[in-house]
């Protein structure tokens, strides 16, 4: 099963939502859990 591919723009749009949760004082696993991907996704999605 082959996983969906986000738009460059929808993923810095998540990447600063996962910024501002976590400005909010939730960590980073719940801070990812809460816009719908993994923590491994989260940190491959930064590094590029």
């Amino acid at each position: 099963m082959a996983g969906k591919r986000g738009k460059a723009e929808d993923i810095v749009v998540k990447l600063r939502q996962v910024e501002v949760l976590q400005g909010q004082g939730k960590s980073v696993s719940e801070a990812v859990r809460q816009i719908g991907v993994t923590v491994q996704t989260y940190y491959r999605w930064r590094k590029e």
